[in-house]
């Protein structure tokens, strides 16, 4: 029997590569998770912005460029290309003013949270039943944006708020991890005829 996928539509072609931007980006946050967990006490707010700015930067840069080769639809590309570089633009900042104090790690990750989140979670509410990623977009998307609602109110503590980072991390890296092995059996699964997912719809 056929796993059954969220889209069998056209844009279903852009997956049989497209899983290989969740798994990078897995990988990208499980690593600041782990960096975040093995050094707990040394979470100073400059610690937290040169985490924050390293993994902002490379994952605005896999989810702009890679995205934009393989996402499916325009505005979709030009979505995650736009998520991508609100991502590049926070790390460069906050790798630029790593000694600026907690201040501007709780403005820095709030802002990026929410813009991202928001952006990732439009892109999964528009494509849902045309796109196979737009689950996982809309999940990963509330997540982020949930992230920003709990900086916003938590208390100025170090510990705590790259702490609320290193969780979040752990969340979406694990949940990622899964949506890219979920794509690409999918793929796989669609690729074994020349026209195997107009059959399966």
């Amino acid at each position: 029997m056929a796993t059954a996928v969220p889209a069998q539509r056209p844009s279903l072609h852009a997956h049989n590569r497209y899983w290989v931007v969740p798994a990078v980006r897995a990988v990208l946050a499980l690593a600041a998770a782990a960096v975040i967990t093995f050094t707990r006490d040394a979470h100073t707010p400059a610690f937290g912005l040169v985490v924050f700015g390293v993994f902002a930067v490379l994952d605005g840069l896999v989810t702009g460029i890679l995205s934009g080769i393989l996402a499916g639809r325009r505005i979709t590309r030009t979505l995650f290309a736009v998520q991508g570089g609100i991502g590049v633009l926070a790390g460069v900042l906050a790798l630029a003013l790593s000694g600026a104090g907690l201040g501007l790690y709780l403005y820095l990750v709030t802002v990026w949270a929410a813009l991202t989140g928001m952006l990732e979670l439009y892109n999964g509410v528009r494509e849902r039943g045309r796109d196979a990623a737009a689950r996982d977009w809309l999940i990963t998307g509330a997540i982020t944006a949930v992230l920003a609602l709990a900086l916003l109110f938590s208390p100025a503590d170090a510990v705590l708020v790259i702490g609320l980072f290193g969780a979040w991390a752990v969340i979406v890296g694990v949940f990622q991890a899964i949506g890219a092995a979920t794509l690409r059996s999918a793929a796989h699964g669609h690729t074994g005829g020349p026209h195997g997912a107009e059959r399966a719809s």
